[in-house]
């Protein structure tokens, strides 16, 4: 049977669904006007974002989402970020994982990325 990890990538806005799984925030901030009781979390995990300088580069722009998800990816091999992408593939071995993003188009964000690096 294939290894394949079932990873789903979501707004923090979206009420949380039955087939979320384990439900974890991978933004560096935390959602404007976001509580924690409504944001339904099983973990924060801040330390896989992507650098200030990375995200303030990238600003959700489209035209840049390859560069940054190619950026983003070497960014993924230092020591800390190993660690927490250790922690999301752990998380994600025997369950439905969910990325939470505060980002509106979540298809062009750090969790679409982390969610093709868990998935492989």
């Amino acid at each position: 049977m294939a290894n394949t990890r079932t990873v789903h990538v979501r707004r923090v806005y979206d009420p949380p669904a039955q087939a979320d799984g384990a439900r974890v925030l991978v933004d560096r901030i935390w959602p404007r006007g976001m509580t924690k009781e409504k944001a339904h979390l099983d973990d924060w995990c801040k330390q896989v974002a992507p650098s200030t300088e990375l995200r303030k580069w990238y600003s959700h722009d489209p035209e840049r989402f390859a560069e940054f998800s190619r950026r983003y990816r070497t960014e993924l091999k230092d020591p800390q970020h190993q660690d927490a992408l250790a922690h999301l593939r752990n998380l994600a071995k025997d369950r439905t994982l969910t990325l939470l993003t505060a980002t509106k188009h979540p298809e062009i964000s750090e969790a679409e990325v982390l969610a093709e690096l868990l998935r492989g």
